[in-house]
């Protein structure tokens, strides 16, 4: 909280006390009126939010990560499939590609591509 102008940071919101009870206030939801309140768990004290958001969590993920996730990727019938970049591991001609979706803008037109040969599951980019 910036103490001379009396605001939050952007995406920050803070601990809250009770103005009563001096008691931390915890977010609740008023649903008749359907505003986000802070409201004392000790007294009937509540306030209005300036703020409806509480948390923020980004999770981005590697690619490696993903296709991890998901072991039998290259058995997908959703993806494509191509036979014009072999697997630089085995030389299997076929191999399914993706693109990633991570916001990196270095990787914003990056292909994936993962082998489907079964013995092999080798991930590269060109």
């Amino acid at each position: 909280m910036d103490m001379e102008t009396g605001t939050y940071e952007p995406g920050f919101v803070g601990i809250r006390f009770c103005q009563e009870c001096n008691n931390m206030l915890y977010p609740k939801e008023d649903k008749e009126n359907r505003i986000l309140l802070y409201a004392c768990r000790n007294c009937d004290y509540q306030q209005e939010a300036d703020n409806s958001c509480i948390y923020v969590n980004k999770i981005t993920h590697e690619v490696d990560e993903l296709t991890q996730i998901i072991a039998d990727i290259s058995q997908d019938p959703t993806l494509p499939r191509t036979e014009d970049h072999p697997c630089p591991k085995c030389g299997h001609k076929e191999a399914v590609f993706f693109q990633s979706h991570s916001m990196k803008a270095e990787d914003a037109m990056r292909l994936y591509y993962v082998c489907t040969a079964p013995h092999c599951g080798h991930r590269w980019t060109e």
